[in-house]
């Protein structure tokens, strides 16, 4: 492949954080592409109130169309796709992308991560719709007061419902596994919160106008919740991260140095890829942060 044909950097994702390393790699002068494959999580967001610089809150699919901009700006270029396969060879890495091939000196992986979705329908609808809510520490401040139900199971679901009664005192953990993944230590701790615990299987669930779920647990009424949670966990997007070799640590996501470097030299990783925050706000800085080392990385090489 000719030199001009290779990249300094392609970012895989095209959520906060890859656009965000776009940004600064496009202000550095570097050649970067980044891979949209169109399923930032970001674009679920119907309101964000806790990114800074939006006193009055910002869209999702709003705040990616200007952090893209502002990439384009700098000339980065973005282009639909998805990334299928990722191989390190002689100090390049070799990426499929829909049939094509592409080579770069560096990689910046901001696949993000995938929600194990509950058993509710039209589950993305109704995130749109703040019907059902992903993220307690992004939106709990929202929802003082009110009546919630948290979806899920085990230890993580019922830490999110405790969380939650930071906001409200009328907060029920609908636990849909094993009722042997909540010890009695679990227990003691949700009692203590003052979080509900519903072990009966949901038989039906009804999304009614634009506020009230009401969940059919058997014989008797419905319970009724001004809004849901789900506490299900996330699969990390890491495939092409273990094809390259990377390592992951016991979550599946990847395990980064200071600068965001992972196991293998010149494949970096920011945002939920890398840690269980899933914020915007630490996925940009970990961007940040990456592209500045993959800069000064080329610039130790004498690019």
């Amino acid at each position: 492949m000719a030199q001009q044909d290779i990249l300094d950097a392609v970012v895989v994702g095209a959520g906060p954080a890859g656009l965000t390393g776009a940004i600064y790699l496009g202000r550095f002068k570097r050649r970067v592409l980044v891979i949209d494959s169109g399923e930032s999580r970001a674009a679920w967001i119907p309101v964000s109130h806790n990114h800074p610089g939006f006193p009055d809150g910002v869209n999702g699919v709003e705040l990616l169309r200007r952090i893209r901009v502002q990439a384009e700006t700098y000339g980065a270029q973005v282009r639909p796709g998805r990334a299928t396969a990722l191989q390190v060879e002689a100090g390049l890495f070799r990426l499929a992308v829909d049939g094509e091939e592409l080579v770069a000196r560096n990689v910046l992986l901001a696949c993000g991560v995938e929600d194990i979705e509950p058993p509710l329908p039209d589950v993305e609808d109704c995130v749109r719709r703040t019907l059902i809510r992903i993220c307690p520490i992004c939106d709990g401040y929202e929802v003082q007061g009110q009546s919630v139900g948290v979806i899920g199971e085990g230890i993580h679901a019922a830490r999110e419902a405790i969380f939650l009664t930071t906001y409200s005192d009328r907060v029920a953990l609908i636990h849909i596994g094993d009722p042997a993944g909540l010890d009695a230590a679990e227990r003691e701790r949700l009692a203590r919160a003052g979080v509900e615990v519903i072990e009966t299987s949901c038989e039906r669930v009804v999304l009614e106008k634009e506020k009230i779920q009401a969940l059919h647990f058997g014989p008797g009424e419905p319970r009724r919740f001004d809004v849901l949670y789900s506490a299900m966990g996330v699969r990390p997007r890491a495939e092409l991260a273990r094809q390259a070799g990377a390592s992951l640590d016991g979550s599946g996501r990847l395990v980064v140095g200071d600068h965001q470097e992972t196991s293998v030299p010149g494949l970096y990783a920011a945002g939920d890829l890398v840690r269980g925050l899933n914020q915007i706000s630490t996925a940009a800085g970990e961007a940040a942060i990456a592209a500045t080392d993959i800069h000064n990385r080329l610039r130790a090489e004498g690019l």
